[in-house]
C-alpha cells in the first residue's frame, strides 16, 4: 500500500454534494469523523429539483443541525388531492399539524435553499472538507480501505466538464460512498447493474415564481386528465410547480418551447405578466434500483441506489433515510465499536423501504399516467365510486423489517415519535444517538458494564417525564416501560422492565460486535 505522503487520508469519502451526500457528511462530521465530499460540478446547481420531504426526513435534517433554519424555508402541504378531468375527486390524503416526528407530514421547499443551509452547516464542521470540480476516475479497495483516483475538472463553453491535464490526485478513505445521483460514476465503476421496473414516462417540469401567490390555489393537486395529465404543487414559499406529461408521439422540442409552456400554464392563471418561469426541463420518470448497494468498503445511497417517479414525493426522502441509516453504522465501524460487517445490514434495512417507495410511486403513477380516454373513464368510475369524501392519512413508509433490531421484541423496527419539550424539541434537548427511553425512573439504573458500554457508543438513558406526551403515550399505549431508540429514530426493541432493558443492550452489543450482525 502507498505511504500516507502519497494519499490524503479520510475516514470516508462521499461522492456527490446533493442533499443526500451533504446530510451523510454532516452526520458523520458531527460524530468527529474525517470526511471528504467530492463534487464534480464547480458550483451548486441554482435551480429547483426536489420540492417535498416528509416528517421523518424533517427530523433527520433537524439532526443535521439545521432544523430551525429549514423550518423557515418550508411550506406545509396538508392536502394532496387527485381529480379527474371534470374535477371529481378520486383520492385525497394528508393531515394538518405536525406528524409523529414533530414535523409536518408534507413540507414543500426549494432545493437550492436547502442545499445552501446544508453547505453552511458542513463548513462549520472542522473534520469535513467539500471539494468541488473534483471527479472520481477510479478506485481500488483492499482489506484496509479504498484508494481513489480523482481528477480536477473545468466547465467548457456549455455544460460539459473536461478533465484538467496533469491534475490527478489520490485519496485514501476507509469507506467510499456514491451519492452521485442517477448517473452515478461510483455505481458505474462497481458495474453491479440495475433492476429496472420498466416504468418510463416523459414529463415537462415547470417551476414558476408568481408575482402574487394569492392568485394561485395552494392545494397540491394531480389532475388525471387523459388529454394532458398534470401535476400542480407548491415549490416552497413563493413558488409553484407544474408537471405536464408528454403525450404519445408529441415532439419534445414543441413541448418544451417557451410559448407552449405558457399555453399549458394559461388555464391555471399563470401568464408572463404575473409570473416568471424559473426553470423548465424534460424529465424521464423511471423506477429502478441498483442490484448491489454495497461491495466491501464501497456503498451507494440516494439516486445512485434507487430512482422512482415523483408521485409519492419519496425520491429525496428515500435518499435522506439512506444517509441517516448509514451514518451511525459507518461511525461505529470506523471507531472500532462494531464489526465491519455491520454495513451488511444497510442493504437489508434500506432496500425494502426503498422498494416500497418505488412500488407506491408506480401505483400512483398508474393512476395519472393514462392518456387513453376509455382507460381513464374506467379508472374514474372505479376510483370515484370508492372515494367516500374523507381525507386518508399519508401511507407511512415501512419501518426496519430486519437487520439491527431485536428479533421477537414487540414494536422493534417502528419509527418513534418526537415531542416538543417547552420551546425545544426532544432531539435538541437529549441529542441524537442510541437512547434507552423509560417512563420508570425508579428502575433507570443499569448494570455498570452495560451503562458504560452504552456510553461508549454515544448512547444514554433518558427518563421520559410528563412534558414528553408523545413518547409517554407511545410507551403507555403499548404497555411497555422501555424502548431502545436507534440513532435513526427506529426502535431497536422494547421491554416491560429494567431487566428486559438490560437484555436489549446485551443483544445490541452482541449484534454490533458479531462478524455477521444481521443474521
Amino acid at each position: 500500500m502507498s505511504t500516507s505522503e502519497e494519499f490524503e487520508e479520510f475516514d470516508a469519502m462521499i461522492v456527490g454534494a446533493g442533499p443526500v451526500g451533504l446530510a451523510l457528511a454532516i452526520l458523520l462530521g458531527q460524530r468527529g469523523r474525517s470526511v471528504l465530499v467530492a463534487e464534480q460540478w464547480p458550483d451548486p446547481y441554482p435551480l429547483p429539483r426536489a420540492v417535498h420531504f416528509d416528517h421523518e426526513v424533517g427530523r433527520i435534517l433537524q439532526a443535521c443541525g439545521v432544523g430551525d433554519a429549514v423550518r423557515r424555508i418550508i411550506e406545509p402541504a396538508p392536502i394532496y388531492e387527485w381529480q379527474n378531468a371534470a374535477g371529481v375527486t378520486l383520492l385525497r390524503f394528508g393531515g394538518t399539524g405536525d406528524a409523529a416526528s414533530g414535523w409536518p407530514g408534507a413540507s414543500m421547499f426549494s432545493q437550492p435553499q436547502l442545499e445552501a443551509l446544508l453547505v453552511d452547516r458542513l463548513h462549520e464542521l472542522p473534520s469535513v472538507t467539500l471539494r468541488r470540480s473534483t471527479r472520481v476516475e477510479g478506485f481500488r479497495q483492499d482489506p484496509d480501505g479504498v484508494s481513489i483516483t480523482c481528477v480536477q475538472v473545468e466547465r467548457g463553453d456549455g455544460d460539459e466538464l473536461f478533465a484538467v491535464p496533469s491534475s490527478k490526485t489520490n485519496v485514501r478513505a476507509g469507506y467510499l460512498v456514491g451519492c452521485d445521483g442517477a448517473n452515478s460514476t461510483v455505481r458505474e465503476l462497481l458495474d453491479g447493474g440495475m433492476d429496472d421496473r420498466g416504468f418510463f414516462f416523459d414529463w415537462l417540469i415547470v417551476d414558476l415564481i408568481p408575482d402574487d401567490m394569492t392568485d394561485f390555489d395552494m392545494v397540491n393537486l394531480q389532475t388525471c386528465d387523459p388529454s394532458r395529465p398534470t401535476t400542480a404543487v407548491s415549490g416552497g414559499p413563493g413558488r409553484r410547480r407544474w408537471e405536464f406529461m408528454r403525450l404519445p408521439d408529441e415532439p419534445v422540442d414543441e413541448l418544451v418551447a417557451e410559448d407552449n409552456v405558457w399555453r399549458l400554464l394559461a388555464p391555471w392563471g399563470a401568464r408572463p405578466d404575473n409570473s416568471t418561469i424559473e426553470r423548465r426541463a424534460l424529465y424521464t420518470f423511471q423506477a429502478r434500483a441498483a442490484k448491489q448497494w454495497r461491495d466491501g468498503r464501497v456503498l451507494l445511497a440516494g439516486d445512485a441506489a434507487h430512482q422512482m417517479p415523483p408521485f409519492a414525493g419519496q425520491g429525496m426522502c428515500a435518499g435522506i433515510r439512506d444517509a441517516a441509516n448509514l451514518a451511525w453504522k459507518l461511525d461505529l465501524v470506523v471507531g472500532g465499536r462494531a464489526d465491519g460487517e455491520l454495513l451488511a445490514a444497510y442493504d437489508i434495512e434500506r432496500r425494502p423501504s426503498a422498494n416500497a417507495a418505488i412500488d407506491i410511486s408506480i401505483e400512483l403513477g398508474k393512476v395519472i399516467c393514462v392518456p387513453d380516454p376509455e382507460a381513464a373513464a374506467a379508472r374514474d368510475a372505479a376510483m370515484s365510486a370508492e372515494f367516500d369524501g374523507t381525507t386518508s392519512s399519508v401511507p407511512p413508509m415501512p419501518g426496519v423489517l430486519g437487520g439491527i433490531i431485536r428479533e421477537g421484541s414487540a414494536h422493534a423496527g417502528e419509527l418513534l415519535p418526537q415531542a416538543k419539550l417547552g420551546e425545544q424539541w426532544f432531539d435538541d434537548v437529549h441529542g441524537v444517538g442510541f437512547r434507552l427511553l423509560t417512563i420508570d425512573p425508579a428502575s433507570a439504573d443499569l448494570p455498570t458494564d452495560l451503562d458504560d458500554w452504552l456510553s461508549s457508543i454515544g448512547g444514554k438513558v433518558v427518563v421520559i417525564d410528563t412534558d414528553d406526551g408523545a413518547m409517554r403515550d407511545w410507551l403507555e399505549n403499548r404497555e411497555i416501560g422501555w424502548a431502545l431508540q436507534r440513532p435513526d429514530f427506529y426502535a431497536y426493541g422494547t421491554a416491560t422492565d429494567a431487566a428486559g432493558a438490560g437484555g436489549l443492550l446485551s443483544a445490541l452489543r452482541a449484534q454490533l460486535t458479531a462478524p455477521n450482525p444481521s443474521a
